[in-house]
């Protein structure tokens, strides 16, 4: 008799797999893997915000714009101070987390659409004011020769380090967000998304776990925002328009609110498969369009929802 492969065998044969990739498929399709790694960082990040807790934020990307400035600022020559990457990255979080916790305070008790225009509005606060504030952002005209980070005397500097880099940080966003939402904070935020007035009776929070769920989704922007200002080696404000939020809720939707595992299908189905149909790039947001049309009518619950969601959509 054969015998079967432990379920638990799965995960560390899956990284192994992973880490094989690099040479396998060369260095453009490694620098896309790349891209499409940063955006399962703010999937993650974003679903603990509308898939956890079912808060709709419009403006993330003010918190991964505030990871990447962070960074930039302070490993560059705009100031003449190039703090190594290991020591701004908890910084950066930092940073994030706290603007997380200053969008979340004077929203608190807004709901639903309120809520998505708030945050649509802190968004684009961020975006202005880093292209106005030439002094310290150096405005339009971005931060250049931002430092790339070190492993003992090497640079991060190839698409193939980037992507173990990445691949590093997807693989701690996924081990801290699966046990947040098998934590009694995790179940809090689902009971608060079911029905935050019953939620409340029983005794929840909701402030606090409002405040939790904006500043933790936003930290894994933090991380996001540091990781592509030092592998692109500069950025604009540009970089950080409102497309950035829409592609990232559109990522959710598709691969299933609440489902970690539906954030990555989402991330390599919205990302990556623009890079294989190049041709009809200039199409990607018809594509959008009609792809969260047809999810909408034929899998409202996205391709691969979370068990609650799945079983909340067979009771309807």
């Amino acid at each position: 008799m054969t015998k079967r492969i432990p379920k638990s065998a799965y995960p560390a044969a899956l990284i192994s797999l992973l880490l094989l990739v690099p040479p396998v498929v060369g260095n453009y399709w490694t620098q896309v893997l790349g891209d499409i790694g940063i955006y399962i960082m703010l999937g993650i990040g974003l679903n603990v915000v509308v898939g956890f807790a079912g808060l709709l934020d419009l403006g993330y990307v003010a918190f991964y714009a505030i990871g990447a400035y962070g960074y930039a600022l302070l490993a560059s020559p705009h100031f003449g101070i190039h703090i190594p990457f290991w020591l701004m990255l908890p910084g950066c979080v930092a940073l994030a987390a706290g603007g997380g916790a200053l969008l979340g305070i004077p929203v608190l008790r807004m709901r639903g659409d309120y809520l998505a225009i708030v945050t649509l509005g802190f968004g684009e606060i961020i975006r202005i004011l880093l292209n106005n504030l030439d002094p310290l952002t150096n405005g339009p005209r971005g931060l250049l020769r931002i430092d790339p980070p070190y492993l003992g005397q090497f640079a991060v500097d190839s698409p193939a380090r980037w992507y173990y880099m990445i691949l590093a940080g997807i693989l701690v966003s996924v081990f801290v967000a699966d046990r947040l939402n098998n934590s009694r904070v995790g179940r809090a935020w689902i009971a608060m998304r079911e029905d935050q007035d019953a939620a409340g009776i029983m005794g929840i929070n909701i402030l606090k776990y409002k405040l939790l769920a904006f500043t933790i989704g936003a930290s894994f922007a933090g991380i996001g925002g540091a990781i592509f200002a030092a592998r692109q080696g500069s950025i604009f404000p540009e970089n950080f328009s409102l497309m950035v939020s829409i592609n990232v809720l559109c990522l959710i939707i598709i691969g299933g609110m609440g489902s970690i595992s539906g954030v990555i299908l989402g991330a390599v189905v919205l990302i990556g498969l623009p890079e294989v149909l190049r041709e009809v790039q200039q199409y990607r947001m018809l594509v959008f369009g009609a792809l969260l049309v047809i999810m909408m009518i034929f899998r409202p619950s996205g391709f691969i929802p979370s068990a609650r969601r799945r079983m909340e959509f067979r009771d309807e």
